[in-house]
């Protein structure tokens, strides 16, 4: 437990840095250039396919971070990497503003999965050091903004349950401090599933 908390602390710390260096995005100039992102995640940000995520409502500082890691290949994705490209810093910032200024369309939980996945978003897994998600997404799904955690509630299930598994299996690896990854390496497939279901559902 003391390495999930030494590395929490060291992601809040390095994180808040990064939001530090990124200048504030103009949501109503975003809305435009977000128009190229429209096909795949919605024009507000609310995707109807559910491997594409959501981006209404997410914070801001972490829908950037994530487009300047594709940029630089920090985190790969063929479709992601040739659609930022000619992106600069700036329009990164204003899209991320327009996509956080809107709001997310609530999803609902499988109820098979909502006991499991409560525990362990709310508790962790003491046994295995595990610590709960809440403790850095907020107990309503809604993230640390200022610390770079997204949001989660909301977000389709299966695009969340995919970047699990990516996590857990090594393939994406951006994630500071390799925290996700820690989180994540000890759970089984259908605590995961749970997991992705149980905050389809927050708000």
């Amino acid at each position: 437990m003391k390495k999930v908390v030494i590395v929490i602390v060291s992601v809040f710390i390095g994180n808040a840095s990064v939001q530090l260096a990124l200048a504030q995005g103009d949501a109503a100039v975003g809305r435009s250039k977000a128009a190229i992102c429209a096909t795949c995640h919605g024009a507000e940000g609310n995707s109807e396919l559910p491997m594409n995520p959501k981006l209404a409502g997410q914070n801001a500082t972490y829908i950037a971070k994530q487009l300047m890691d594709y940029k630089s290949g920090v985190r790969s994705n063929q479709t992601m990497s040739a659609m930022v490209l000619n992106l600069s810093e700036q329009d990164m910032q204003d899209i991320s503003a327009w996509y956080s200024s809107q709001q997310v369309t609530l999803q609902g939980a499988d109820p098979k999965f909502v006991e499991l996945g409560e525990s362990l978003y709310r508790a962790g897994n003491k046994e295995l050091a595990v610590a709960a998600c809440s403790a850095c997404h907020s107990p309503t799904g809604r993230g640390n903004a200022p610390a770079g955690f997204p949001s989660l509630g909301g977000q389709h299930a299966e695009y969340t349950l995919q970047q699990l598994k990516d996590f857990r299996a090594g393939v994406r690896q951006n994630d500071e401090s390799s925290m996700m990854r820690i989180v994540v390496e000890r759970l089984t497939d259908r605590e995961l599933e749970a997991l992705a279901s149980y905050v389809s559902g927050l708000h």
